[in-house]
Protein backbone atom coordinates (compact mmCIF):
# COMPACT_ATOMS: atom_id res chain seq x y z
CA UNK A 1 0.00 0.00 0.00
CA UNK A 2 1.51 3.73 -1.26
CA UNK A 3 0.95 6.67 1.39
CA UNK A 4 -0.63 9.12 -0.23
CA UNK A 5 -0.21 12.36 0.57
CA UNK A 6 -3.32 14.39 1.67
CA UNK A 7 -4.28 17.70 2.30
CA UNK A 8 -5.07 18.97 5.76
CA UNK A 9 -8.09 19.66 7.24
CA UNK A 10 -9.45 22.62 6.86
CA UNK A 11 -9.21 25.23 10.02
CA UNK A 12 -12.43 24.75 12.36
CA UNK A 13 -14.56 27.76 12.46
CA UNK A 14 -14.16 29.25 15.52
CA UNK A 15 -17.44 29.55 18.13
CA UNK A 16 -19.32 32.75 18.30
CA UNK A 17 -17.49 35.37 20.13
CA UNK A 18 -20.10 35.33 23.09
CA UNK A 19 -20.20 31.03 23.05
CA UNK A 20 -16.35 31.40 22.79
CA UNK A 21 -16.46 33.61 26.54
CA UNK A 22 -18.99 31.35 28.02
CA UNK A 23 -16.09 28.53 27.78
CA UNK A 24 -14.07 30.55 30.43
CA UNK A 25 -14.76 31.00 34.42
CA UNK A 26 -14.08 34.47 35.73
CA UNK A 27 -11.08 34.54 37.85
CA UNK A 28 -12.00 34.60 41.77
CA UNK A 29 -12.06 38.36 42.72
CA UNK A 30 -12.42 39.85 39.02
CA UNK A 31 -15.79 38.74 38.67
CA UNK A 32 -17.04 42.02 38.06
CA UNK A 33 -14.26 43.06 35.81
CA UNK A 34 -14.24 39.70 34.08
CA UNK A 35 -17.94 40.94 33.10
CA UNK A 36 -17.41 44.12 31.97
CA UNK A 37 -14.38 42.88 29.74
CA UNK A 38 -16.45 40.36 28.06
CA UNK A 39 -19.38 43.25 27.26
CA UNK A 40 -16.56 45.64 25.82
CA UNK A 41 -14.96 42.64 23.83
CA UNK A 42 -18.73 41.58 22.32
CA UNK A 43 -19.19 45.05 21.43
CA UNK A 44 -16.43 45.11 18.58
CA UNK A 45 -17.23 41.42 18.26
CA UNK A 46 -14.27 39.83 19.84
CA UNK A 47 -13.94 36.30 21.31
CA UNK A 48 -10.98 34.93 23.72
CA UNK A 49 -8.46 34.07 20.57
CA UNK A 50 -9.43 37.55 18.78
CA UNK A 51 -8.57 39.21 22.08
CA UNK A 52 -5.63 36.96 22.38
CA UNK A 53 -3.97 37.70 18.92
CA UNK A 54 -4.96 41.45 18.43
CA UNK A 55 -4.58 42.67 22.04
CA UNK A 56 -6.49 45.19 23.53
CA UNK A 57 -6.27 48.52 20.96
CA UNK A 58 -9.29 47.98 19.44
CA UNK A 59 -11.74 48.05 23.03
CA UNK A 60 -9.48 50.70 23.67
CA UNK A 61 -10.28 52.80 21.12
CA UNK A 62 -14.13 51.87 21.09
CA UNK A 63 -14.53 52.47 24.65
CA UNK A 64 -11.94 55.55 25.13
CA UNK A 65 -10.33 53.43 27.94
CA UNK A 66 -6.96 55.37 29.34
CA UNK A 67 -3.54 53.53 29.40
CA UNK A 68 -4.27 52.67 33.33
CA UNK A 69 -7.74 51.06 32.23
CA UNK A 70 -6.07 48.98 29.64
CA UNK A 71 -3.90 47.70 32.54
CA UNK A 72 -6.32 46.99 34.18
CA UNK A 73 -8.09 44.70 31.85
CA UNK A 74 -5.31 43.28 30.42
CA UNK A 75 -4.01 41.73 33.74
CA UNK A 76 -7.92 40.65 34.18
CA UNK A 77 -7.59 39.03 30.96
CA UNK A 78 -4.86 37.08 31.69
CA UNK A 79 -5.55 36.03 35.01
CA UNK A 80 -8.62 34.27 32.79
CA UNK A 81 -6.39 32.43 30.61
CA UNK A 82 -6.09 34.97 28.24
CA UNK A 83 -2.42 35.45 26.74
CA UNK A 84 -1.77 39.09 26.73
CA UNK A 85 1.24 40.83 27.28
CA UNK A 86 1.92 42.52 30.50
CA UNK A 87 0.90 46.41 30.28
CA UNK A 88 2.51 48.37 33.30
CA UNK A 89 0.29 50.71 34.86
CA UNK A 90 1.80 54.30 34.07
CA UNK A 91 2.70 56.62 36.36
CA UNK A 92 0.19 59.59 36.82
CA UNK A 93 0.14 62.50 34.65
CA UNK A 94 1.34 65.30 36.43
CA UNK A 95 4.39 63.77 38.35
CA UNK A 96 2.98 66.16 41.19
CA UNK A 97 -0.76 67.81 42.39
CA UNK A 98 -2.24 69.47 45.19
CA UNK A 99 -4.45 66.82 47.05
CA UNK A 100 -5.57 68.52 50.09
CA UNK A 101 -8.47 70.25 48.73
CA UNK A 102 -9.62 66.19 48.24
CA UNK A 103 -9.41 65.71 52.22
CA UNK A 104 -11.68 68.86 52.99
CA UNK A 105 -14.71 68.90 54.68
CA UNK A 106 -17.79 70.95 52.44
CA UNK A 107 -21.28 69.36 53.69
CA UNK A 108 -22.09 67.21 56.14
CA UNK A 109 -23.39 64.31 53.46
CA UNK A 110 -22.90 60.95 54.82
CA UNK A 111 -21.12 60.01 50.84
CA UNK A 112 -19.38 62.81 51.18
CA UNK A 113 -18.02 62.22 54.87
CA UNK A 114 -17.38 58.59 54.21
CA UNK A 115 -15.32 59.81 51.14
CA UNK A 116 -13.06 62.72 52.81
CA UNK A 117 -12.27 60.58 55.42
CA UNK A 118 -11.04 57.90 53.05
CA UNK A 119 -8.76 60.76 50.96
CA UNK A 120 -7.50 61.76 54.58
CA UNK A 121 -6.10 59.05 55.50
CA UNK A 122 -4.82 57.83 52.12
CA UNK A 123 -2.09 60.72 52.15
CA UNK A 124 -0.26 59.20 54.74
CA UNK A 125 -1.64 55.37 54.37
CA UNK A 126 -1.53 55.09 50.52
CA UNK A 127 -3.02 52.09 50.30
CA UNK A 128 -4.76 50.18 47.60
CA UNK A 129 -8.23 50.25 47.39
CA UNK A 130 -8.38 46.33 48.45
CA UNK A 131 -6.71 47.34 51.18
CA UNK A 132 -9.19 50.03 52.15
CA UNK A 133 -11.79 47.90 51.29
CA UNK A 134 -10.80 45.59 53.96
CA UNK A 135 -9.87 48.42 56.78
CA UNK A 136 -11.27 47.39 59.73
CA UNK A 137 -12.76 50.35 62.19
CA UNK A 138 -10.56 48.09 64.98
CA UNK A 139 -7.30 48.91 62.91
CA UNK A 140 -8.22 53.09 63.35
CA UNK A 141 -7.04 53.98 66.46
CA UNK A 142 -7.64 58.13 66.76
CA UNK A 143 -5.32 59.71 69.26
CA UNK A 144 -4.95 63.55 70.16
CA UNK A 145 -3.38 64.47 67.46
CA UNK A 146 -3.39 62.13 64.79
CA UNK A 147 -5.18 58.89 63.82
CA UNK A 148 -2.88 56.20 63.72
CA UNK A 149 -3.88 52.94 61.46
CA UNK A 150 -2.55 49.53 62.35
CA UNK A 151 -2.67 46.43 60.30
CA UNK A 152 -0.61 43.04 59.71
CA UNK A 153 1.88 45.25 57.65
CA UNK A 154 3.32 47.79 60.08
CA UNK A 155 1.59 50.86 61.77
CA UNK A 156 1.26 54.33 60.01
CA UNK A 157 0.77 57.72 61.23
CA UNK A 158 -1.66 60.07 59.95
CA UNK A 159 -1.35 63.65 61.50
CA UNK A 160 -3.88 65.49 59.22
CA UNK A 161 -7.14 63.42 59.04
CA UNK A 162 -8.90 63.72 62.76
CA UNK A 163 -10.93 66.23 61.97
CA UNK A 164 -12.51 64.12 58.35
CA UNK A 165 -12.45 61.11 61.10
CA UNK A 166 -13.83 62.43 64.02
CA UNK A 167 -16.84 64.10 61.63
CA UNK A 168 -17.40 60.81 59.69
CA UNK A 169 -17.63 58.52 63.02
CA UNK A 170 -19.72 60.94 64.28
CA UNK A 171 -22.27 61.07 61.09
CA UNK A 172 -22.36 57.46 60.96
CA UNK A 173 -23.15 57.07 64.99
CA UNK A 174 -26.32 58.96 64.08
CA UNK A 175 -27.66 55.54 61.96
CA UNK A 176 -27.66 52.32 63.72
CA UNK A 177 -26.49 50.39 60.16
CA UNK A 178 -23.97 52.03 59.98
CA UNK A 179 -22.94 52.29 63.85
CA UNK A 180 -22.72 48.56 64.07
CA UNK A 181 -20.80 48.26 60.77
CA UNK A 182 -16.74 46.86 61.16
CA UNK A 183 -15.53 48.63 58.26
CA UNK A 184 -14.48 51.83 58.00
CA UNK A 185 -16.02 52.33 54.58
CA UNK A 186 -19.23 50.70 54.33
CA UNK A 187 -22.02 50.46 52.15
CA UNK A 188 -24.39 53.63 52.33
CA UNK A 189 -27.33 52.20 50.63
CA UNK A 190 -28.20 48.51 49.23
CA UNK A 191 -27.24 47.70 46.13
CA UNK A 192 -28.62 45.21 43.63
CA UNK A 193 -26.90 42.02 44.81
CA UNK A 194 -28.77 39.84 47.02
CA UNK A 195 -26.12 39.97 49.86
CA UNK A 196 -26.51 43.95 49.69
CA UNK A 197 -26.71 46.14 53.01
CA UNK A 198 -26.40 49.26 54.35
CA UNK A 199 -23.30 48.75 56.77
CA UNK A 200 -21.59 45.71 54.25
CA UNK A 201 -18.62 46.10 52.30
CA UNK A 202 -18.56 47.84 49.89
CA UNK A 203 -17.05 46.25 46.33
CA UNK A 204 -13.99 47.79 44.97
CA UNK A 205 -15.72 48.92 41.98
CA UNK A 206 -18.19 50.64 44.12
CA UNK A 207 -15.60 52.33 46.27
CA UNK A 208 -13.49 53.11 42.62
CA UNK A 209 -16.60 55.06 41.20
CA UNK A 210 -16.95 56.65 44.92
CA UNK A 211 -13.65 58.21 44.53
CA UNK A 212 -14.43 59.24 40.70
CA UNK A 213 -17.48 61.15 41.57
CA UNK A 214 -16.20 63.09 44.71
CA UNK A 215 -12.81 63.86 42.90
CA UNK A 216 -15.39 65.76 40.09
CA UNK A 217 -17.76 66.85 42.60
CA UNK A 218 -14.65 68.81 44.09
CA UNK A 219 -13.73 70.12 40.77
CA UNK A 220 -16.64 71.70 40.29
CA UNK A 221 -16.72 73.09 44.23
CA UNK A 222 -13.50 74.91 43.16
CA UNK A 223 -14.58 76.15 39.88
CA UNK A 224 -17.37 77.72 41.70
CA UNK A 225 -16.00 79.14 45.12
CA UNK A 226 -12.29 79.90 43.30
CA UNK A 227 -11.63 84.00 44.11
CA UNK A 228 -10.02 85.95 41.16
CA UNK A 229 -6.51 86.03 42.18
CA UNK A 230 -6.61 82.14 42.28
CA UNK A 231 -9.34 81.37 39.56
CA UNK A 232 -6.99 80.13 36.82
CA UNK A 233 -4.86 77.74 39.22
CA UNK A 234 -8.19 76.49 40.68
CA UNK A 235 -9.46 75.51 37.00
CA UNK A 236 -5.90 73.78 36.04
CA UNK A 237 -6.51 71.80 39.62
CA UNK A 238 -10.23 70.90 38.34
CA UNK A 239 -9.37 69.68 34.99
CA UNK A 240 -6.99 67.25 36.55
CA UNK A 241 -9.42 66.49 39.17
CA UNK A 242 -11.94 65.63 36.22
CA UNK A 243 -9.86 62.56 35.57
CA UNK A 244 -8.30 61.69 38.31
CA UNK A 245 -8.72 57.96 39.72
CA UNK A 246 -7.93 56.53 43.51
CA UNK A 247 -4.79 54.95 41.88
CA UNK A 248 -3.42 58.35 40.88
CA UNK A 249 -4.62 59.64 44.05
CA UNK A 250 -2.33 56.63 45.74
CA UNK A 251 0.29 57.29 43.29
CA UNK A 252 0.93 60.93 43.83
CA UNK A 253 0.32 60.49 47.67
CA UNK A 254 3.53 58.17 47.73
CA UNK A 255 5.27 60.56 45.08
CA UNK A 256 4.78 63.21 47.74
CA UNK A 257 6.67 61.42 50.53
CA UNK A 258 4.26 58.79 52.33
CA UNK A 259 5.24 56.12 54.22
CA UNK A 260 5.03 53.09 51.44
CA UNK A 261 2.18 50.37 52.71
CA UNK A 262 3.62 47.72 50.36
CA UNK A 263 6.82 46.80 49.05
CA UNK A 264 5.57 47.27 45.14
CA UNK A 265 4.30 50.88 46.23
CA UNK A 266 7.67 51.32 47.53
CA UNK A 267 9.50 50.76 44.34
CA UNK A 268 6.94 52.78 42.53
CA UNK A 269 7.47 55.81 44.67
CA UNK A 270 11.07 55.80 45.08
CA UNK A 271 11.06 55.79 40.71
CA UNK A 272 8.50 58.83 40.58
CA UNK A 273 10.59 60.81 43.26
CA UNK A 274 13.57 60.10 41.82
CA UNK A 275 12.03 61.14 38.04
CA UNK A 276 10.50 64.62 39.48
CA UNK A 277 14.41 65.21 41.59
CA UNK A 278 15.84 64.78 37.48
CA UNK A 279 13.22 67.24 36.04
CA UNK A 280 13.66 69.78 38.88
CA UNK A 281 17.78 69.56 38.77
CA UNK A 282 17.15 69.79 34.75
CA UNK A 283 14.91 72.84 35.03
CA UNK A 284 17.42 74.62 37.52
CA UNK A 285 20.24 73.99 35.32
CA UNK A 286 18.39 75.96 32.18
Amino acid sequence: MVNRWEPPLPAMPAPAPERAWRRLSAPQGYEIQWRRLIDAALEVGLGPDELADDGMDTIAAARGWKPATVALYSKVARYGGIALPMVRTPEPDPQTLELRPLSQLRSEDPEHLRTVAWCALALDWPATVGQFRALRRDQVHPTARRVVVRTEDGEWSVPGALTAWHAWEECRSRFPALADSPWVLPALRRGPGPASAVGAQLSTQALQVTFAKHAVRTAQHLRMTAPPSRRERAEALAVQYLTLSYDSYRRLALADGAAPVAPRGAVRAKRSVARAARAEAGGSSS
